[in-house]
């Protein structure tokens, strides 16, 4: 990872407050999620702008829940945001806090307002406030209640925290402007009534605040001192900024930056919860997700993670960011730090006629060559080996090197073997086993008469391998930009996004591997232990292809 500190926008603002004394001199923030789903590679972008920032200017970074709204909120995505937030390294030490535990403050801020004449209770619906409220072109109208008292609107205000109104009847609004070019500024609601149990306060408030009326008050409250948030919140900050300054209460700076998009998936919440709920993919946790404990189950690192939102910077524009990079970015730490093993994903029997048949050798491999350290294993060989179906054409086409009749091949750290003879099912005429010789003075790998052969082939001995269950994973969606075309992102969701291989066989070595481990299996990609794999079973998740040259010429051959 690139050791340099990240340059951008927003660290030039915290560095010339720092130079001025501004709050000062101190840096605090904060990062602020929704507890209603699970955090996805966005918000993995936010938390480590977030902590990040704090940590280089030696300030601090609260984690606040912002939970506002106990129809959509529940205890499991909070203990999973706690997870996410540990696991991508970042610690907000004893500053855990929850915008609910402010409801008495907030409810107190609001009456602030009734009595400045800068709130109202309003009986319109929530249709008729979007009505009333105008568009981009036109002007909004003025609610027909508006004008009512300070007294009358402290009592209505007060009978709606007692329940005596039922849900969506009255809403508490703040007086601002109709005709503001600005939307938000047309008397947006601050409370709505919810007769809802909440996952801390229960049943002891049935009004709840609204995000942007919440959000600038728990900043206010908790010292923050630079409120950082993706560009949709822009066209809030007059209102953050109105709020603070009519109650005349500490006031942070609200600094937007442009939030992630990445394509071939989708980051909207109400998105991820409808293919969560619908069936489309197996929990927030699919390895397909987008999701931070998705990509963990999937075998991402957090450093790559980390790498990767370094990568992208801070900017102040939307763009789109190709998967290709997220992708690079774990290639890059799995091939410093996963153990190399052989797997054969798609088998195919091959016996070597000349082995003698109760002989076991056991040959040496490296673990990764990109580290020493990481020292040797043994690899047991016999005489009845499986190799990658892929592996063998009985009539190869041109520029396919590997095995087939007559052909020599090296295999992994063994021998180099010549395919001598083709089995068949008699019935279909599938190939199902290979009979191959193999030259003894190849030990390791490598021919004493120098002789060149142009392709080296993994596999794995028969009756020592552990089979195994392996999940190829592609991306989710077929499109780069889901449902541009259709205006329905479900309609591009890719069937063949989960492969499922239930006849596998991998290296003994992995016998003991535990939830999480990461390998390459070699020459085809780097893989993870799921959470489903059992010891008699492993399973095991691709987190992310190699290259494959010869991928890239079988689909020209196929084009031409």
């Amino acid at each position: 990872m690139n050791t340099e500190k990240p340059v951008d926008f927003i660290r030039e603002i915290i560095r010339e407050d720092l130079k001025i004394g501004k709050y000062n001199s101190r840096v605090h923030t904060r990062f602020p999620p929704e507890p209603n789903g699970y955090l996805h590679i966005g918000h993995a972008k936010s938390i480590c702008l977030n902590f990040g920032v704090a940590e280089e200017f030696k300030g601090l970074c609260n984690l606040r829940f912002d939970d506002t709204n106990p129809t959509k909120e529940e205890v499991e995505y909070v203990e999973s945001i706690k997870e996410d937030v540990k696991w991508l390294g970042f610690d907000w030490q004893d500053r855990g806090y929850y915008a609910s535990a402010y409801f008495e403050k907030l409810y107190g801020f609001a009456v602030e307002l009734i009595k400045k004449e800068k709130a109202y209770v309003c009986e319109l619906s929530s249709d008729e406030i979007r009505e009333y409220r105008g568009t981009l072109i036109e002007p909004g109208k003025e609610s027909p209640y508006r004008n009512r008292s300070v007294e009358e609107n402290l009592e209505l205000f007060e009978k709606m925290r007692k329940g005596e109104f039922p849900d969506g009847s009255r809403t508490l609004r703040a007086k601002i402007d109709m005709k503001s070019g600005n939307i938000n500024m047309r008397d947006p609601v601050i409370y709505r009534i919810m007769h809802a149990e909440h996952h801390r306060t229960g049943n002891n408030w049935c009004i709840y605040p609204m995000y942007d009326f919440a959000h600038c008050f728990s900043d206010s409250i908790e010292g923050i001192t630079h409120s950082i948030c993706t560009l949709e919140f822009e066209d809030h900050r007059p209102l953050y900024d109105w709020f603070l300054d009519e109650v005349g209460v500490y006031h942070p700076q609200q600094i937007e930056f442009a939030r992630l998009n990445l394509n071939y998936t989708v980051l909207s919440k109400r998105k991820l919860i409808q293919l969560v709920r619908e069936g489309h993919v197996n929990g927030w946790d699919d390895p397909r997700m987008p999701t931070i404990s998705g990509l963990r189950r999937r075998g991402y690192t957090p450093e790559s993670i980390r790498n990767f939102c370094e990568r992208i910077g801070v900017a102040k524009r939307d763009s789109l960011v190709d998967m290709a990079l997220l992708e690079y970015c774990i290639r890059e730490d799995l091939n410093k730090s996963a153990q190399r093993v052989m797997a054969v994903l798609k088998p195919i029997k091959v016996v070597i006629t000349n082995y003698p048949e109760n002989q076991v050798e056991e040959l040496e491999a490296i673990n990764n060559p990109e580290d020493e350290s990481m020292g040797k294993r043994k690899v047991p060989f016999s005489r009845i080996l499986y190799i990658e179906r892929d592996d063998f054409r009985e009539n190869p086409p041109k520029e396919f090197f590997r095995l087939a009749p007559g052909r020599e091949v090296r295999l992994r750290y063994a021998y180099y073997i010549t395919c001598v003879d083709v089995i068949k099912d008699k019935t279909t005429g599938e190939v199902t086993e290979l009979h191959c010789t193999y030259d003894p003075a190849t030990r390791g790998g490598d021919s004493p008469d120098k002789r060149k052969v142009k392709a080296t082939l993994h596999w794995v001995s028969a009756s020592h391998s552990i089979g195994a269950e392996v999940r190829l994973y592609d991306h989710l969606f077929t499109k780069p930009s889901p449902g541009e075309e259709s205006n329905d992102f479900k309609t591009d969701i890719n069937p063949k996004s989960l492969e499922l291989l239930k006849q596998c066989y991998v290296e003994p070595c992995l016998a003991n591997a535990k939830t999480g481990d990461r390998f390459q299996f070699e020459r085809m990609g780097y893989f993870c232990v799921d959470c489903d794999s059992t010891k008699e079973k492993p399973v095991f998740n691709r987190t992310v292809t190699l290259r494959d040259t010869w991928a890239k010429i079988e689909k020209a051959q196929k084009k031409g």
